[in-house]
């Protein structure tokens, strides 16, 4: 059923408090919004809260702002259905007594009801605690409790469980259910979407334009690589401030699509989609990682975000379809040629040579089939994706734009655009940030972006700047073209017994561009040398075993058989030619396990728990180096 229009003028007493262009280190970003009234155009220009990106949407009167699967087909979400639904949300938060400054989590995969809840939080001017469906009720509750959240807005009947079986422990008062879950502990939330305006409600208008830069809008929950997970304190103006020069560098503009599947709890996909929609793109939603490929070929998105760990997915893929001798005979051809043009591709033109168009035919283009089609712009981020495997992008005709962040920098410190691209980098810094290397290698980052604090944690908020400077933990270096380039976490360099310092990352992710290995974990601090520890791709492994006749009822068994470490420390061989000789791995551990978050060796964002792992295998490490002992140090 129609619904009327939405009228775009907003109340004329609405006061307002507008940052600068200058004070947010950005040139205005022009953008035509044809139905939003000049008073409301001037504010959004400047990019001043999150609540203009929403301003933005609603103002532009498109018939599909977002889209979700729902049963068999795909289902558009128009402007004033947004705004309907979200002002609704916000009008029940406020009659539950929530003011500014109280803290609502929302526990949920992606679905267009976790944006609403977003913003109808946001447009009270409450602070939003995103929570990974994935968590345990421990870690649930961990932030739950730590963030005193009084409304949690959860997605499905397991997540209702698990929130009800913590919610003593917590401050947390009213629950929301997404989906339609007959309970009495929780409201439904399409109900109460139901009861939105079919006008625009001057008064939730006006207390959103009220909200400032300096207010809190969101509580990220760090990843906890090396503890406890640390609330990091984002403002209005954290984000907005971000999202005004992250796509500068973009051809990013009304009538694209971008499918959102990185988990929103996490900062890089929540700021992408932010981004995409204030730009005028169309998010289509979906929920589970599984359900990507399919959603890939029904959405066919023009724009692709994505961390390595889809990258390296799809990589896998790839070769795994041309195990045949003939279709690895033209993959390697293809391969070949690519390589030739790879320059090219890297600077943004189209290679014209016959053998060119004949491989992209042949192999290139079905592997682009495969993500819909349509895509003519891919991103990464939240981690290093690794030299080798961008190259192998570049290689089939896909430029990837790698960039880099922190949850505590809103999340954007640099990224390779369309116009500034180097491979190996992360591009150049933001135009709205500081960026310098301290005289450790440390990367700091002075700016606009960088987060007010960490909740409850004066002592660690302190202990992340320096003279003014946040100090992000990670090394790298910046080249005469001002290109960034990551080497590794401080922290997790490895220091040998002889003074060597190796940097793991970027020797990890050339070892797990080999298909046959899904996670690669260097050991070695404070010991004569460096070893590595394996985790397999087993799917693979598993089909390389019966192919060469090799007998196993275990995955113990299969990495325990002596073909099977051969094979692993052939790879380790082939990749210690390319280091330097104290970086030389000279032991190798396969363990019959895969990692995951459900273990605790990645987080929620898939990185690697480095401690986790060196403690679950530590006997398996000591018993190498025991072993060892007569080895001289480097």
């Amino acid at each position: 059923m129609a619904r009327p229009g939405i009228p775009s003028e907003l109340p004329e007493a609405v006061p307002t408090r507008e940052r600068s262009a200058a004070e947010l280190g950005c040139d205005r970003i022009e953008t035509s919004f044809d139905s939003v009234s000049p008073r409301e155009l001037s504010t959004l220009r400047t990019l001043r809260t999150v609540n203009d990106v929403f301003f933005s949407m609603v103002g532009r009167g498109e018939v599909r702002v977002m889209m979700h699967r729902q049963a068999v087909e795909w289902v558009s979400i128009s402007s004033q259905e947004l705004y309907r639904s979200v002002v609704a949300v916000t009008r029940a938060l406020e009659s539950w007594g929530l003011a500014k400054g109280d803290r609502v989590a929302i526990l949920s995969e992606n679905r267009p009801e976790w944006s609403t809840a977003d913003f109808a939080t946001l447009l009270l001017g409450a602070v939003v605690v995103p929570v990974y469906s994935t968590l345990t009720d421990e870690q649930t509750a961990y932030i739950l409790e730590d963030s005193g959240a009084r409304v949690a807005f959860v997605s499905t009947e397991e997540q209702l469980k698990k929130l009800l079986a913590i919610q003593a422990r917590t401050q947390v008062e009213k629950v929301v259910v997404m989906d339609a879950v007959e309970t009495a502990h929780a409201f439904d939330m399409h109900r109460l979407m139901h009861d939105g305006p079919n006008q625009r409600d001057p008064q939730v208008d006006s207390r959103a334009l009220e909200i400032v830069p300096d207010d809190l809008a969101t509580i990220i929950y760090t990843s906890g690589t090396t503890g406890t997970p640390k609330g990091a304190m984002l403002t209005h103006g954290n984000l907005a401030s971000n999202l005004s020069c992250s796509l500068q560098g973009f051809d990013v503009r009304p009538g694209q699509i971008s499918l959102s599947f990185l988990p929103l709890s996490h900062v890089t996909a929540r700021h992408a989609d932010f981004a995409m929609m204030y730009h005028g793109v169309t998010l289509a939603y979906c929920p589970f990682i599984e359900q990507l490929p399919r959603a890939l070929l029904e959405v066919r998105p023009t724009i692709f975000v994505g961390v390595p760990r889809v990258y390296e997915k799809i990589y896998n893929q790839v070769v795994q379809k041309t195990k045949s001798f003939l279709k690895n005979a033209i993959y390697r051809w293809a391969l070949w040629v690519g390589r030739r043009h790879k320059k090219e591709i890297l600077s943004a033109q189209k290679p014209g040579s016959l053998a060119w168009k004949l491989a992209d035919r042949l192999v290139y283009s079905q592997v682009k089939a495969a993500l819909g089609g349509q895509t003519v712009l891919f991103i990464s981020g939240g981690a290093p994706l690794g030299r080798e495997l961008g190259e192998w992008y570049a290689t089939i005709g896909i430029r990837v734009h790698e960039g880099y962040g922190l949850t505590e920098t809103s999340p954007v410190i640099a990224v390779n655009d369309l116009r500034a691209h180097k491979l190996g980098t992360v591009g150049k810094p933001l135009r709205n940030l500081e960026v310098r290397i301290a005289e450790d290698g440390e990367i700091l980052v002075r700016g606009p972006s960088v987060f007010k604090g960490y909740w409850n944690r004066p002592q660690e908020t302190r202990n992340a700047f320096v003279d003014g400077w946040f100090k992000t933990g990670d090394i790298g270096n910046i080249d005469a073209d001002g290109f960034l380039s990551i080497t590794d976490r401080k922290k997790d360099l490895i220091k040998t017994s002889g003074g060597k310092f190796i940097a793991p990352q970027p020797i990890e992710n050339s070892l797990k561009h080999n298909m046959l290995i899904a996670e690669a974990v260097l050991v070695g601090d404070k010991r004569k040398f460096p070893a590595v520890l394996i985790a397999p791709h087993f799917p693979l492994l598993e089909d390389w075993a019966r192919t060469n006749h090799i007998p196993f009822t275990s995955r113990k068994e299969l990495v325990d058989h002596s073909s099977v470490q051969a094979l692993y420390e052939g790879i380790v061989a082939d990749l210690n030619q390319t280091l330097a000789r104290f970086e030389k791995l000279k032991k190798v551990i396969v363990v019959p396990d895969e990692f995951s978050p459900e273990d605790g060796t990645l987080t929620a964002s898939m990185k690697l728990r480095r401690r986790v792992v060196e403690e679950r295998y530590q006997q398996e490490i000591d018993r190498l180096y025991a072993q060892a002992d007569s080895m001289p140090a480097d």
